[in-house]
């Protein structure tokens, strides 16, 4: 019996230790989550798409100098009823074909280089997209850090309003105590109880954004690797922003895509000149045909055998105004591209600013708070003590709970804030997002 239990012993430890492992294994890091992201991210794959078809507008377009050719036969019969002839006749043609266009205004050259262009841009979309799914992945995983924390701070406000609670239930069965009073802190430990679970409830909402951009079912589950950051990591002071704007410049992939497209711009107005150009066009061809009744089949095809070669050139007149039109809708949009530019210059702009005044705005505020909860626990923890020897009431008691609270809150909202601050700086600066 007892050999049993200790083997079952055993399987248990094994048990519990492969499901801490397993716990281990399943905590994700946000490297981790981008390299999900980058894998199943719906977005980011049709944008992949995008460029291979991109690709082959590419291939297309260089096959263009390529000679057409193909092979066309023709049969026919014909029933004549009421002639004086046979009434039934057969007739067959065989062709192979060819044409080529020696010249079309530069269209094929310029569509060669629209599509080169074409397939950057595409590549650089997909590059911009999967940085914005970066930020999104950024912010989702310190909301749910922030959430985490918070609920941490009110699982422990719960255990001190419980505790709060009992006391003044025994301060009340002591007679020392009313039942107004004791009332008051079973509700502050009830309201806190409370907040606890909309802290829960919070952290599940953010939780699933994150399984929204992941592209995970309602069966996934994630948890998160914790984060550490001290005060001297929230207070870092912040690089240059004028070196931070310039290096977010070079390094937006937006904007070069932007300026891949005001190119394609100025190609497209080439294309649309060549409406004015004339064309030249080659063909040739080798046929014959055969019908019935007549000579046999041999005879006739050898006799019908023709070859031919043909030249066009074709110079445009008048075309309704086709072509004017066409070339003031390029020009419009090579200003409108040029236009596109200065706005993404414009948004780097403000959005390198905001974060420096939202993160130094964070870094004060975290700096004030500091201070504001040690004030804060301090005065909770002699209120207290008070309040264990009857000394203070229950409105002071709560009054000192609450600032605690609204401190804790405070402070953790303004680290995650100033961190948050510091990322999305370090990315503008380096395209990257260093996450410990």
């Amino acid at each position: 019996m007892k050999r049993i239990n200790v083997k079952l012993a055993v399987v248990l430890v094994d048990a519990l230790m492969g499901c801490a492992m397993l716990q281990s294994q399943e905590l994700w890091s946000f490297d981790r989550c981008v390299e999900w992201a980058q894998a199943h991210n719906i977005s980011l794959q049709q944008s992949r798409l995008s460029e291979d078809m991109s690709a082959a507008e590419l291939e297309a377009a260089q096959a263009r100098w390529q000679p057409s050719l193909d092979f066309a036969t023709t049969h026919g019969y014909t029933n004549a009823p009421w002639g004086n002839n046979n009434k039934n006749s057969y007739t067959g043609n065989y062709g192979l074909n060819a044409a080529w266009t020696v010249w079309d205004g530069g269209v094929r050259e310029n569509n060669i280089k629209h599509g080169k262009i074409q397939t950057q841009i595409d590549r650089l979309s997909t590059d911009d997209l999967l940085r914005t799914i970066e930020t999104d992945l950024l912010a989702a995983y310190m909301n749910i850090l922030y959430a985490r924390e918070s609920m941490a701070i009110y699982e422990e406000a719960v255990k001190l309003s419980e505790a709060q609670a009992d006391r003044a239930r025994q301060l009340m069965e002591a007679g020392r105590l009313s039942k107004v009073d004791y009332a008051q802190l079973q509700s502050q430990y009830e309201q806190d109880r409370y907040s606890l679970v909309n802290a829960r409830g919070t952290y599940d909402s953010r939780v699933m954004e994150l399984k929204k951009l992941l592209e995970m079912g309602i069966d996934d589950n994630i948890e998160l690797q914790s984060v550490e950051w001290d005060t001297a990591d929230v207070v870092a002071p912040l690089p240059d922003i004028a070196e931070s704007y310039r290096l977010a410049v070079l390094t937006d992939v937006k904007l070069k895509a932007l300026e891949l497209a005001e190119d394609n711009a100025a190609i497209d107005v080439d294309i649309a000149n060549a409406g004015r150009m004339p064309d030249i066009s080659l063909t040739a061809g080798v046929g014959t045909g055969y019908f019935a009744p007549g000579q046999s089949f041999g005879t006739q095809m050898k006799q019908s055998f023709n070859e031919s070669v043909g030249l066009t050139f074709s110079i445009p007149i008048l075309d309704n105004k086709k072509t004017k039109t066409a070339v003031a809708k390029a020009n419009a949009q090579r200003l409108n591209a040029q236009l596109d530019i200065q706005a993404r210059y414009n948004d780097l702009s403000r959005s390198v600013e905001t974060w420096y005044i939202d993160t130094r705005a964070a870094q004060s505020r975290y700096t004030a708070g500091l201070e504001q909860e040690k004030a804060a626990a301090l005065s909770d923890e002699l209120v207290n003590e008070q309040f264990r020897l009857g000394l203070v009431n229950t409105v002071e008691l709560l009054t000192a709970h609450n600032a605690l609270l609204e401190a804790r809150h405070a402070l953790l909202q303004a680290k995650y804030m100033a961190m948050l601050g510091h990322k999305m700086i370090g990315f503008y600066r380096t395209a990257q997002i260093n996450m410990p």
